[in-house]
């Protein structure tokens, strides 16, 4: 492989070729078939041998997020995807493999692993790919405070459904808009695409598809940054190969939420 210089082509070195290589990988991945979700009268897998197996729900938040940081490493020959229907679990998940029975769940090493970001540090810090937290003090920093903050993100959106949505959820997103705007070499939280992005992308993604099909309301209405974040983040295949069907994500929203909606009243209850 070469590259052009003024004075003609030289051959890239080993390093770069990788880069390259790393780089494609993660921007243009195959798209994974998706199989069936095991259920309560499938098979176990062959346990504890040596296979590195990642238990998801297609549909979970949670699970997305290391989903979504396996692919972006590119190990999805690496680690196996393990879907289960949540509906319809298989009791062996619980008995044999993780007994809180949720997902996601990474299966390692002989020991079993659970808890969104904390599997995501863990892929990030014991398999090889880019690095999703940066070097940068200032970056790590705010990175650590963002995270501190994503629980409190959800929960305000929540309970926004369970009052005045539209106006109730303007102080979340514009946190985000204003979050963006703290570093300047880059679309994302902290410039480059970080485990930042892939802990928020998963909700942002399932409440701008419920506010504008339900309330008729664009969350990137007046925030830019935002806009801009969400069409960026479009564009990485590791986040898009895993994103559930947007039809499928506001019938489980209407479902669980909305037990009467028209023109002036709505009452929510459970969780998405």
């Amino acid at each position: 492989m070469t590259r052009e210089m003024a004075g003609g082509q030289v051959r890239l070195s080993q390093l770069e070729v990788e880069e390259v290589h790393t780089r494609h990988h993660v921007c243009t991945g195959v798209q994974e078939v998706r199989v069936p979700p095991l259920t309560s009268t499938s098979e176990p897998p062959s346990l504890f041998d040596g296979t590195t197996r990642l238990y998801i729900s297609y549909i979970c938040p949670y699970a997305q997020r290391v989903w979504i940081t396996r692919n972006y490493k590119g190990l999805q020959d690496k680690i196996k995807l393990v879907p289960i229907d949540l509906q319809n679990r298989p009791a062996w998940y619980k008995e044999k493999v993780y007994p809180e029975n949720k997902v996601p769940s990474l299966e390692h090493n002989g020991k079993v692993l659970g808890e969104s970001l904390d599997l995501v540090k863990y892929i990030d810090d014991n398999f090889e790919g880019p690095s999703l937290v940066p070097s940068d003090p200032a970056k790590k920093e705010f990175g650590e405070e963002l995270i501190s903050h994503v629980d409190t993100f959800t929960k305000e959106l929540y309970s926004a459904l369970k009052g005045d949505p539209i106006h109730q959820a303007g102080p979340a997103f514009d946190y985000l808009e204003n979050a963006l705007g703290k570093f300047g070499d880059g679309p994302f939280f902290l410039g480059q695409f970080s485990w930042v992005d892939i802990a928020y992308v998963p909700f942002v993604e399932r409440f701008q598809l419920v506010f504008a099909d339900v309330f008729k309301h664009d969350i990137t209405e007046g925030r830019p940054k935002l806009a801009t974040w969400i069409e960026e983040v479009n564009k990485i295949s590791a986040y898009t190969q895993t994103r559930a069907d947007p039809k499928e994500i506001v019938d489980l929203f209407k479902k669980r939420f909305l037990v009467l909606l028209n023109s002036e009243n709505l009452v929510a209850v459970g969780i998405l």
